[in-house]
């Protein structure tokens, strides 16, 4: 990006001084190169240095004169309207000095002045003494071609480009932060697409760990009815072995019928009947 912009500025300047002077001149591969490495030595511009590729300002030019039309003045010539075709005039601002000679009396010692408004093309200025370079008051006509001279112009022009790189700073975060925006908002289904099948996946995780959850239940639910049923058959066969094996408390009820048998008395076999009368 920044070699094309490189190559985009010296074509402008080779056609440009082909146009200026006319002379037939030949571009090779090996001058381009040479003029592209030449350029990307030089410093872009920043704040603490105005001069640059990206600030537009040349130390070289004097910013301090221009050139205008008289277009328009009062009855007294007080307030002369000025037409310009320099663009950097909207720098200046109301009770900013201006000099400025006519032309024809370049010889002259400049005439002192002050910025009164400032339009777009059109520079009204309030003159304190026009006698110094010009005659006749009274005849100083429309059209007049002046040169004028701000020194205070080219401190604000100055201030201007350094103002401008910050704006660049700016303007070259604000892309980055519209670069990120533009691809959330043309990427936005994909994204989208993205983010819901991530979900999805994380769902049916969920629903696949439910079912062996569940599984898992059901599969102990059996094997716990297993034990109990084995549990309930073993309790069952203890209390049977317990009822067994209970030692019972019992007293032992003689009579004398028992007693003769185990003596060797003479006695019945069996007991006497009971006699009834």
């Amino acid at each position: 990006m920044r070699v094309s912009f490189i190559l985009s500025i010296f074509l402008l300047e080779c056609f440009t001084s082909l146009k200026t002077y006319a002379l037939p001149q030949v571009i090779t591969q090996e001058s381009v190169k040479k003029k592209i490495q030449d350029l990307e030595k030089k410093d872009f511009a920043t704040v603490e240095n105005a001069v640059g590729l990206d600030s537009f300002y040349d130390p070289n030019i004097d910013y301090t004169k221009f050139s205008g039309r008289v277009t328009d003045k009062d009855q007294t010539a007080t307030l002369i309207k000025v037409s310009t075709e320099s663009r950097n005039i909207k720098f200046l601002k109301p009770a900013d000095s201006v000099t400025f000679k006519v032309v024809k009396y370049l010889h002259r010692e400049p005439c002192d002045g002050n910025v009164r408004s400032v339009e777009d093309g059109f520079l009204t200025i309030y003159v304190k003494n026009l006698l110094k370079c010009w005659d006749d008051i009274g005849n100083f006509r429309r059209g007049t071609i002046l040169t004028l001279e701000s020194k205070r112009l080219d401190d604000r022009i100055r201030v201007a480009s350094r103002y401008r790189v910050s704006l660049l700073n700016k303007k070259k975060d604000f892309l980055y932060q519209l670069n990120d925006v533009n691809k959330f908002v043309w990427g936005f289904k994909q994204e989208l697409i993205k983010v819901a099948a991530k979900y999805d996946r994380e769902v049916i995780e969920i629903q696949k760990r439910k079912e062996e959850a569940l599984n898992l239940l059901l599969a102990k639910k059996r094997d716990q009815i297993r034990i109990q049923k084995e549990l309930a058959y073993r309790l069952d066969e203890i209390d049977k072995d317990l009822k067994h094996y209970r030692v019972e408390k019992d007293e032992i009820y003689t009579d004398r019928w028992h007693l003769d048998k185990d003596t060797g008395i003479p006695s019945y076999d069996r007991p006497v009947p009971v006699k009834i009368e």
